[in-house]
């Protein structure tokens, strides 16, 4: 890993993209102080899994999955209880 001051990383970049390219981290510094790190780019691993992918995997669903879920919000159907704005609280 190699330290490059600014002035010489701005002279030199596309130098120090192709040692990138190969690989190499350039740590980039103002007065011999790092302030940063060149280094090549990894996207990002893909989350998703692939179609299938749980084949042969022992899982189950229950059977009432898909039931209809009516009395899911019964708890915010409770009457609210009216405020009496001129009280201090």
């Amino acid at each position: 890993m190699q330290t490059i001051n600014i002035h010489e990383a701005k002279t030199h970049f596309s130098r120090l993209i192709e040692a990138v390219e190969k690989g190499e981290e350039v740590v980039i510094a103002r007065a011999g102080q790092p302030v940063a790190t060149l280094s090549a780019y990894r996207p990002a691993p893909n989350k998703l899994a692939p179609p299938g992918s749980m084949q042969g995997r022992d899982w189950s669903m229950q059977e009432d999955f898909d039931a209809p879920l009516d009395d899911i919000f019964d708890c915010l159907q409770a009457e609210a209880q009216p405020r009496d704005m001129g009280a201090p609280r």
